[in-house]
């Protein structure tokens, strides 16, 4: 794994623009940055490849055994909405993606460690997905990534085609936010390929008709796909709806507990020492004197704070933390020139699918840390 930079494609930005990509620039800070890209050799992205899917696995089973021993108070799981969350889990409604957090530096002595799960509401899909994979064939095509993310997301909504019953899937997040758009737009344009007939609705646009959720014509709204989190919703005006709806969600209820970083230390209890995972506790850090206080809901690094020795080195601010915290393990990110990758490891289904590249010169990745691409020699 090898850091490099590089002149940046003669008129990149309206290559991107191009592609749609419209938030390469966020507050006239540099977001997509294609003067740096990484460089992985073929047996670095297999380990990535091979240590997300087991973390995945891994998850599942956490699920399992939440849902077994009733554990939902660790999540802030209101008791109204267990009984939905089980029968989501029983019937196994259909999951599209989540993408890991992992911190690596490509060594063969120490594994990805991962740093947390974006299962249900993660970004940089779009970029992820394509805008590096066009960076790709104009800097070096004969190059390859580790990226089949495209391919893998029409392949997996093919198969959720017969579940929706041939009845349109709609598509939701909040308009006024650009990235949320782009993502939703083409994840519902990968729904498209496979044969998915798509709907976009605003969030702000779905309504309520006794006890259906409907669109803007009075529709009734079957099968939707959120980029929303559930734990905005199930404490909104009309949360209580969704338990006696027949409305059914992608992302499913069930990732309601995966979303949450209360199964980081969940992890760690049913998968002690396991070579991809860090230590990790509630209320306290126990034994350890370095380690990440993280919030259970918290969003691009906010109200994280980062002690070793027993003393902070990092602190961000942020509207977290009155929810609770856990305690995980130090492991910082790798310096490579005074930058520090994180590395996105995506989830399409149950098969790991390609990565994103996430740097920054601080330790904690924020939502000004930038978006790198990557090849594969």
């Amino acid at each position: 794994m090898q850091r490099y930079q590089i002149p940046a494609r003669e008129n990149w930005r309206t290559k991107v623009e191009q592609l749609g990509f419209t938030y390469h620039t966020l507050d006239g800070v540099t977001y997509w940055d294609e003067k740096v890209y990484y460089e992985f050799g073929r047996g670095e992205a297999d380990k990535i490849e091979q240590s997300t899917n087991e973390l995945y696995q891994l998850c599942l089973k956490a699920v399992d055994q939440v849902i077994q021993g009733q554990w939902y108070d660790r999540f802030l799981i209101p008791d109204a909405f267990i009984p939905a969350v089980e029968t989501s889990w029983k019937n196994r409604e259909p999951s599209i993606y989540g993408r890991f957090d992992l911190a690596w530096d490509g060594s063969g002595n120490t594994p990805p460690k991962m740093l947390e799960f974006n299962a249900d509401t993660p970004t940089s899909l779009f970029e992820g997905a394509a805008v590096q994979w066009f960076w790709l064939n104009d800097f070096k095509g004969q190059l390859d990534q580790f990226n089949s993310i495209h391919e893998k997301l029409v392949a997996h909504w093919k198969t959720i085609r017969p579940w929706l019953g041939n009845k349109p899937l709609y598509f939701s997040c909040l308009h006024q936010f650009p990235e949320d758009v782009v993502n939703v737009n083409y994840l519902r344009d990968c729904a498209a390929q496979a044969g998915i007939e798509t709907k976009f609705i605003s969030v702000h646009d779905i309504g309520r008709r006794k006890n259906t959720f409907v669109d803007m014509d009075e529709n009734p709204i079957d099968f939707i796909f959120k980029l929303y989190p559930w734990e905005w919703m199930i404490h909104e005006e009309f949360g209580a709806l969704l338990n006696g709806s027949s409305t059914r969600w992608i992302e499913p209820m069930w990732k309601m507990i995966l979303s949450n970083k209360a199964i980081l230390p969940v992890l760690w209890k049913l998968f002690p020492n396991h070579p991809n995972l860090l230590e990790c506790y509630f209320d306290d850090p126990g034994p350890m004197k370095n380690y990440a206080q993280k919030p259970l809901f918290s969003r691009e690094g906010a109200n994280v704070t980062l002690v070793e020795g027993e003393k902070i080195i990092s602190e961000t601010r942020g509207e977290y933390g009155e929810e609770g915290f856990v305690y995980q393990q130090l492991y910082k990110l790798p310096d490579f020139d005074g930058y520090r990758p994180v590395i996105g490891s995506w989830i399409i289904g149950d098969q790991a699918a390609g990565m994103g590249i996430r740097e920054t010169n601080t330790l904690v990745t924020d939502n000004f840390s930038r978006f790198v691409p990557h090849v594969v020699r």
